[in-house]
């Protein structure tokens, strides 16, 4: 099973012409997880693959992260029938989530739908199971305790979601040699990694394994790549089967000698 991540959108929530950061874990070139669904999130998904996503995980419920989702429930409740789309939402989500999309009175005018009826929702703490892989489910520190959430794959890659510096995450969930996507812009604030934090806070070790989104314009973009920092762009893909390569080398094809991750705990069926 090949994995890798793709990025629809790498910008925060003023960074329009950057995409909503969001990404999609594939499996042998096929996508299984949307990571978050901001506004124009399912316009790029669409666009990349010809389908509406099977599944989402939500990393928090500010709206450039899941405002694409009553996009998605109107597509599904309007279009022919279909298995319902499994949102797998951290357990400490679900109320806010429930207020901002699925309270919304009578999302379709005519009635008889529910928010819920298209979406099989599966709250998650800890871990849990998708496509015959564990994913690991952390908090954060964005905006308000346990407000926000990240997700890692042991031995691949540790996707932040919005945050500030977590170096006590990464020491647990990726100290392995992972792929590390992070949260970081030229400037932090109070819910968000910048440049300056990122290098008080992390060892070169685990910089040299980042790729940065959530910056706050393409200008950004280039300053943090001037400073040797890998930054990721819209549409860009990383494949997941071989550990990162220093800043500057080709991530897409490594050398034959790049050892070969540990492989990724697979669901054991009868």
């Amino acid at each position: 099973m090949e994995l890798a991540l793709r990025f629809l959108g790498v910008g925060n929530a003023r960074a329009l012409s950057l995409g909503s950061s969001a990404a999609v874990l594939e499996t042998d070139g096929a996508p299984v997880l949307l990571i978050d669904c901001g506004p124009a999130t399912l316009d790029a998904f669409v666009a990349a693959y010809p389908q509406l996503p099977p599944a989402v995980f939500i990393t928090h419920a500010h709206l450039d992260h899941i405002g694409g989702l009553e996009g998605l429930y109107y597509k599904l409740a309007t279009g022919p029938a279909a298995v319902p789309v499994k949102l797998y939402v951290p357990v400490a989500l679900i109320p806010t989530l429930q207020r901002r999309l699925a309270d919304y009175p009578n999302l379709l005018a005519e009635g008889g739908s529910n928010f819920w009826d298209v979406f099989q929702l599966v709250p998650v703490s800890e871990c849990f199971w998708h496509h015959q892989l564990q994913l690991t489910v952390f908090p954060v520190r964005h905006h308000q305790h346990l407000s926000a959430f990240g997700l890692a794959l042991e031995g691949r890659f540790l996707y932040s979601g919005d945050t500030r510096p977590i170096p006590e995450i990464l020491n647990r969930h990726a100290a392995r040699g992972e792929w590390i996507f992070h949260d970081c812009a030229l400037h932090g604030n109070p819910s968000h990694t910048g440049l300056d934090d990122l290098r008080r806070e992390y060892k070169p070790e685990q910089i040299a394994r980042m790729v940065l989104y959530h910056y706050e314009s393409p200008d950004a973009g280039h300053q943090l790549a001037g400073q040797g920092l890998r930054v990721a762009r819209p549409g860009e893909r990383f494949a997941l089967d071989h550990r990162p390569q220093c800043v500057g080398a080709v991530i897409d094809d490594p050398p034959e000698t790049t050892p070969a991750p540990p492989q990724p705990r697979l669901c054991q069926t009868p």
